[in-house]
C-alpha cells in the first residue's frame, strides 16, 4: 500500500489550515491522506454529562471532528483516497506512531488546547523533533499557504550532502514547478586566526568560498537527477536561524534537515529549525536524517 500523508486534526482553526494544506500536498504528491485525531476522552468521563445515551460525550466529539475533517477534505479534493482514525492516546504519541511508514506528518502551528501566548504548540514541536518521517508544521501568510511565491527555500547545513532534506526539497520544487532557493550561511570567527595563511586578512573571502563549495557538494547529485528544477544558490553571511527566517517571507515552504542521534532522548532540533518552527512566515518541513542504525530499524516504507 502506498505510504499516506498523515495530518493531525483537533477542530481548531490552525488544524483546519493544516488539513487544507495537507489535502493540496496529497494531491500534488499523488498519495492517500490519513486524518488522525487523538483523544484521551476515556480518562475524563464524568467531567461532563453524556451527549447521547449510547456513546460517551468525548467519543461523540472525537468522531465529529474526524468526520467533519474528512468531509472538508473531500470537498476540497473530490476523489482523494483517504482514511480516518480516532486514537485513544495523546496527540504527539499518536502522530509519531502514525508517522512510522508514512510519507510525512502535517500539523498545525497551534492546537485547540495550547495556550494563546505560545508561538508553537507543544504537539508540533515534539513531533517535529522526534519523528522518523518528514514533518510539516503549517504556518505563514496566505501567499505561502496558497503557494503563490513559486519558491522552495532549503537551508543547507553541515551534514546535508545529498541528505534526505535535499532530496525532499528537490521533490517539492519539481511537483510544484517552483524555484529551489538553496541557502548556505557562513560567519566570520570572533577573532581571525592570524597564524592561518588562508585566513590572514581574507577571512570573509575564504569562508564564502568554502560555503559555496559545501553548497555545490550538497546539491550535486539531486541537481543532476532533476535538471528541470531551477536552482538558485546563495551563500549569505550571518546566522542561519536569522537568515532563513527572513527569507521565508518569499517562500512557499522552508525545508530543513534534522539529525536523529542514537541514544539521545529529547528534542533533537538545531537552532535554525527551532527558530523557524516558531517564527517562519511559511510552512516548515523538518526532514530527519537517520543514523545507519536507526535507519535499519525503521519500518519498511518509511521513505518514499
Amino acid at each position: 500500500m502506498e505510504s499516506p500523508l498523515v495530518v493531525g486534526v483537533d477542530g481548531s482553526d490552525p488544524a483546519l489550515t493544516a488539513l487544507d494544506w495537507a489535502v493540496d500536498e496529497a494531491v500534488r504528491q499523488g498519495c492517500p491522506l490519513r486524518i488522525v485525531h487523538a483523544s484521551l476522552w476515556e480518562r475524563y468521563e464524568g467531567a461532563a454529562p453524556p451527549w447521547t445515551a449510547d456513546r460517551p460525550w468525548g467519543q461523540v466529539l472525537a468522531d465529529n471532528i474526524v468526520g467533519q475533517a474528512a468531509e472538508r477534505a473531500l470537498r476540497r479534493a473530490p476523489g482523494l483516497p483517504l482514511s480516518t482514525d480516532v486514537a485513544a492516546e495523546d496527540a504527539a504519541g499518536a502522530l509519531l506512531r502514525e508517522g512510522r511508514g508514512a510519507w510525512g506528518v502535517v500539523v498545525g502551528a497551534r492546537g485547540r488546547t495550547e495556550l494563546g501566548d505560545l508561538l508553537l504548540g507543544s504537539v508540533g514541536l515534539v513531533v517535529a523533533a522526534r519523528s522518523s518521517c518528514p514533518v510539516v508544521v503549517v504556518r505563514g501568510d496566505r501567499q505561502a499557504l496558497e503557494a503563490r511565491h513559486g519558491r522552495i527555500l532549503l537551508g543547507v547545513g553541515d551534514h546535508d550532502v545529498d541528505s534526505p532534506a535535499v532530496a525532499f526539497a528537490f521533490r517539492e520544487a519539481a511537483v510544484r514547478d517552483a524555484e529551489l532557493d538553496a541557502v548556505r550561511t557562513w560567519r566570520r570567527p570572533l577573532h581571525d586566526p592570524l597564524d592561518h595563511p588562508l585566513l590572514r586578512g581574507e577571512a570573509g573571502v575564504y569562508l564564502a568560498e568554502e560555503a559555496a563549495e559545501t553548497l555545490d557538494k550538497a546539491l550535486a547529485v539531486r541537481a543532476r537527477e532533476n535538471p528541470r528544477v531551477r536552482v538558485r544558490r546563495s551563500t549569505v553571511e550571518g546566522a542561519a536561524h536569522r537568515v532563513l527566517t527572513e527569507r521565508s517571507a518569499a517562500a512557499d515552504l522552508l525545508v530543513l534537515g534534522a539529525r536523529r542521534r542514537d541514544g539521545l532522548v529529547g528534542l533533537q532540533l538545531g537552532r535554525a529549525a527551532h527558530r523557524a518552527l516558531h517564527h517562519s512566515v511559511c510552512p516548515v518541513a523538518v526532514v530527519p536524517q537517520l543514523s545507519p542504525a536507526t535507519a535499519e530499524a525503521a519500518p519498511e516504507g518509511s521513505e518514499r
